[in-house]
């Protein structure tokens, strides 16, 4: 029986994961926090170097299953699979993502999936309005592409939650004062 939790923050570029994670990071004890980007090729290459990856990744995750360590991502496999269908990349990354998908609902973790939103989308515009944030080519930081982004997300979130009864899908919407947004989270982790 489990005995630690993977948590994964997902949510469009501006709206909040970095300070939801960093705050669960240091509230939850025994966990670690692992910050993922992707590859920024798009083409045929970068599939298999994320294929590669991703792969790599639960693999390291099961050799942890049942140390009492929590594992927290900002960002996943399900940032590919977000990319990949809002056409950032030149492949279908639905095949790996299934596979993937399958393969983290049979560890034996707690597992919470969290897709964090901002019910006011034009919010969007003044959250990535933020200096010294690095634009990829693929990924502008324009909040036209962080709503697109967010829609298809909670897409993903609503997908997970009918196929996978054990994985914990929670939304969790950011626009909110930030104190609210932790007893939320408290609440959830019993922390």
């Amino acid at each position: 029986m489990a005995n630690s939790k993977i948590i994964i923050i997902e949510g469009a570029q501006g709206v909040g994961k970095t300070t939801i994670t960093d705050y669960l990071r240091y509230s939850i004890k025994y966990t670690n926090l692992y910050r993922l980007s992707g590859t920024s090729d798009s083409g045929i290459e970068g599939k298999k170097k994320a294929t590669i990856m991703y792969k790599n990744l639960l693999s390291y995750m099961k050799t942890l299953e049942n140390l009492n360590i929590n594992l927290l991502f900002d960002r996943t496999f399900f940032s590919e699979e977000v990319y990949c269908r809002l056409g950032f990349k030149q492949y279908s990354f639905t095949d790996v993502y299934k596979e993937l998908l399958d393969e983290l609902s049979k560890l034996d973790f707690e597992i919470y999936y969290i897709t964090l939103y901002l019910k006011d989308e034009n919010l969007f515009s003044k959250r990535l309005e933020r200096e010294g944030k690095a634009v990829s080519e693929y990924a502008k930081f324009e909040a036209e592409s962080s709503i697109n982004q967010q829609r298809e997300y909670l897409k993903i979130a609503e997908e997970v939650k009918q196929s996978y009864s054990n994985i914990n899908v929670i939304n969790i919407e950011n626009s909110k004062n930030l104190e609210e947004v932790k007893k939320e989270l408290r609440q959830i982790f019993k922390e």
